[in-house]
């Protein structure tokens, strides 16, 4: 019983999904004879510079259909939808032999959780390091050969035509180990609009998708974004997606889909997904951070927030106080409202960062940047060193001299030195996150729960 994945069939440019190449995939597979019994759709590193915008690749699991036959149909199908014309795109199937558990709708994660133990280690481990790493196409092609998985690659080959065909089968491969790999999982209920409808503006009533998704949150999640009004649902690419339902339970994703008002939907699918798992993120020190990797660090505060030029907001962290070299992150203007969070941060202050971490050469700061997804604040400075007031007149005091202390000029009252003084702070200890809008798909919103602190949601 195979596990058939495809992976790189869109375009930035010109459209297409992935995922709707693995729908339509497997209503052929079940044309034959099959039965697709579960659609998994797996998000890979974020910080991949190639990738188009959500990095991600879809595994069917499968029944009643040789491998021989899925491997025909899914060539045949990738050679009809996949936008293998963009020269930067380059399509790739993988068929590994396995035996599928079937399950139905609300048994998905049983069923994959069974399927892990099938799964070889270093396939497994292949897939982890795709959520985290770069992977090469010779590895992923040696790697099927060694378990004799079928595979094949589309295309001119990606980036003008001077690679080998078929990058797409490192995440064709990483979405078979995806079951020994991930231990969380969530759903996406997708539907689709007519293929001839795309490019064009999609026909979604906001109104009702707002409605729908304030009756299964916080389930159902990241379906709107309720500080800018923004419908988070509905892509804004070219692609033939006309909106996505993210959430815990599959049955909420399929009611909220299903109360929007919309453009005929043509067809519409369920994945399994670890999505909204934040499953790119490893945990980390600010001295060993790779570059194009996801990390969750902790550290202190070193300088004050600094808001530069493009509404960007940058705030240094170091190991601890006074510590050098230190960590440049960056809240960047998309992720609006966070940014006054992260603005709010005081030096001294100790926080956990998660972000993709990046190192750009000719930067200044040997750390480099850590672009910020989410923030938790550990301990807050509440006190500071300020002039002392006179207790007289109330007026604050002014320097007697070095090494004098200060006195009030009008009542000639004396102090030795600089007291402690109340700090008001707009910020409390525990998660902060950017909004829905701004949020990459496999990062796990505080709404999910599971966090170590008071969290505090975005809407």
């Amino acid at each position: 019983m195979p596990i058939v994945a495809v992976d790189d069939t869109d375009s930035r440019d010109r459209g297409m999904c992935t995922t709707y190449v693995g729908v339509r995939l497997g209503e052929r597979l079940e044309a034959a004879g099959g039965r697709v019994s579960r659609r998994l759709l797996v998000r890979l590193n974020p910080a991949v510079k190639h990738k188009t915008r959500g990095n991600a690749a879809v595994a069917l699991h499968v029944e009643g259909v040789d491998v021989d036959e899925s491997f025909r149909l899914a060539g045949e199908t990738v050679r009809e939808f996949a936008a293998a014309e963009d020269p930067r795109t380059s399509p790739g199937v993988v068929v590994a032999d396995a035996a599928v558990t079937a399950a139905a709708d609300t048994g998905l994660v049983d069923g994959v959780d069974d399927l892990a133990e099938r799964i070889p280690d270093d396939v497994g481990s292949f897939a982890r390091r795709a959520l985290r790493e770069h992977l090469e196409l010779d590895e992923a092609v040696a790697l099927a050969d060694r378990h004799g998985f079928r595979h094949a690659g589309f295309g001119t080959g990606g980036a003008g035509g001077d690679e080998t065909p078929g990058r797409g089968r490192i995440g064709a491969l990483a979405a078979v180990g995806a079951p020994a790999s991930h231990d969380e999982w969530t759903f996406e209920r997708i539907s689709y609009r007519d293929l001839d409808r795309c490019g064009t503006p999609r026909g979604v009533d906001a109104e009702s998708v707002f409605a729908a998704a304030d009756e299964e949150y916080p389930t159902v999640w990241d379906t709107v974004d309720r500080g800018t009004g923004e419908v988070v649902c509905v892509p804004n690419a070219p692609g033939p997606i006309l909106h996505g339902i993210r959430g815990d339970d599959p049955d909420a994703c399929r009611r909220v889909a299903d109360a929007i008002a919309s453009e005929p939907v043509e067809r519409a699918a369920t994945f399994l997904t670890n999505q909204g798992t934040d499953a790119h993120l490893a945990d980390g020190t600010l001295d060993d951070l790779r570059d194009a990797a996801g990390y969750r660090v902790t550290g202190v505060v070193a300088d004050d927030p600094e808001t530069k030029r493009g509404g960007r907001v940058h705030v240094a962290v170091a190991a601890a106080p006074d510590a050098s070299p230190k960590l440049r992150a960056v809240a960047f203007a998309p992720t609006g409202r966070f940014r006054d969070r992260v603005r709010a941060l005081r030096p001294g202050d100790r926080v956990t960062l998660c972000g993709e971490h990046e190192i750009r050469e000719g930067e200044p700061g040997p750390k480099g940047t850590l672009k910020l997804e989410k923030f938790a604040v550990r301990d807050l400075v509440r006190t500071e060193r300020t002039t002392p007031t006179c207790p007289e007149c109330g007026r604050r005091m002014s320097s007697a001299g070095r090494d004098q202390g200060y006195r009030c000029r009008d009542c000639d009252t004396a102090a030795p030195g600089t007291v402690e003084a109340a700090v008001d702070r707009d910020l409390e200890p525990g998660w902060y996150e950017v909004p829905p809008s701004a949020r990459r798909h496999v990062a796990k919103p505080l709404v999910r729960g599971g966090f170590d602190a008071p969290v505090h949601p975005e809407r």
